[in-house]
């Protein structure tokens, strides 16, 4: 079945879509790309769509990437199938215009509405901005034949008219994290007792990761045997910062090339996940919980329904928005080392069984295949 990945979406800072092109294709799909990044950040665009003297900037911009991507479009032909990655809520109409002879299926990757974003990042709390980026989201919904989300909990969100058209695919880890493991063998034999706990977390300090809640049990474990990586730049970054200043074992990067992130977070012990008591926070698992996983970290993230249910006991879970409670659960690490090792290898093993992409793209191959295909 050939399928085109399509749209202005940028791996470095989303990788789902490569998860989605690089499952599909393990499962015998013809994938091919068609894309020119936007070059805008994720809160860069929901800026400008919640912002309308800002839009003829972002208008510009588009209009420039589409003519690129109808160029591509043109000469890869009709394929069976068009995928647009997210955030897609312009391009899916554009991919409706290409495609829209011979019926081709149009698959919107829709991991989050853009009125969700705006409200977890607080640059719309409500009236017109946030009607407006409803408006939008309701518009892409319609466009598309088929609507993926991440969590059962995103599929609610969902308008009821469009759900039918809904499929729920885990956001997974692509193959690098699952090779990094291996070549930094993070998950071989016991790490030596006497060494601190490395610790990583990265992220964009969003609302929805809870990083101030991370900077304050860091403050409050100063002087354990715990070093910590926090990479990354963001909205709350001064605040956790200022939180964890009483620790002198924690190290501040900036990005880190996406290329580069698989080894640098197997290299650690512990992978720290999301800890936001937002709506959005309650109703994700992130990128960083299946790729920690892959890459041989034990995973210590917020206790919300959807992580329960996606990590088990593979994982250690605790109350969102609990400082006191996570800086437990790092101090416990610390001193079962044999505990420790176990849910490295619990994570490891568990993303290796359902996390790669060729497992989390199984609901959207059943949608997009015909029913007599592989009889």
């Amino acid at each position: 079945m050939r399928t085109v990945i399509f749209g202005t979406y940028d791996t470095a800072m989303h990788p789902r879509i490569a998860t989605i092109a690089e499952g599909l294709a393990a499962r015998g799909f013809d994938v091919a790309e068609c894309n020119i990044p936007l070059g805008l950040s994720t809160a860069d665009r929901v800026d400008m769509l919640a912002k309308p003297w800002k839009a003829a900037g972002l208008a510009v911009r588009l209009g420039n990437r589409w003519l690129g991507l109808a160029v591509k479009a043109r000469k890869l032909g009709r394929p069976d199938a068009v995928v647009v990655g997210y955030l897609g809520h312009f391009d899916v109409h554009l991919a409706r215009l290409l495609y829209r002879r011979g019926k081709v299926p149009i698959v919107l990757d829709h991991l989050i509405s853009a009125a969700g974003t705006a409200k977890d990042r607080r640059i719309a709390g409500g009236g017109l901005k946030t009607r407006l980026l409803t408006l939008i989201d309701s518009a892409a919904l319609r466009a598309a034949d088929i609507v993926v989300v991440d969590t059962e909990e995103h599929l609610e969100t969902v308008p009821d008219k469009y759900r039918a058209k809904a499929v729920v695919v885990h956001v997974g880890a692509p193959a690098p994290w699952f090779t990094a493991a291996r070549d930094e063998t993070a998950v071989g034999p016991a790490a030596d007792p006497a060494a601190p706990v490395k610790v990583v977390f990265y992220g964009l300090y969003t609302p929805l990761q809870g990083t101030p809640v991370i900077g304050e049990a860091l403050g409050r474990i100063a002087g354990a045997p715990v070093e910590v990586t926090m990479i990354g730049r963001g909205q709350d970054e001064a605040e956790t910062k200022r939180l964890a200043a009483a620790s002198q074992s924690v190290r501040w990067l900036d990005w880190v090339p996406a290329a580069e992130l698989p080894a640098l977070v197997a290299a650690h012990d512990v992978c720290l996940g999301i800890f936001g008591t937002g709506d959005k926070a309650l109703r994700v698992v992130p990128n960083k919980v299946f790729q920690g996983a892959a890459a041989g970290c034990a995973v210590v993230t917020s206790d919300t329904a959807p992580q329960r249910r996606v990590l088990g006991e593979a994982a250690v879970l605790v109350p969102p928005g609990d400082p006191a409670a996570l800086a437990d659960a790092l101090l416990r690490l610390a001193e079962d080392r044999e505990a420790l090792l176990k849910l490295r290898h619990a994570a490891h093993q568990l993303a290796a069984e359902r996390f790669t992409p060729e497992q989390v793209v199984g609901p959207l191959t059943d949608r997009l295949l015909p029913p007599h295909a592989g009889a």
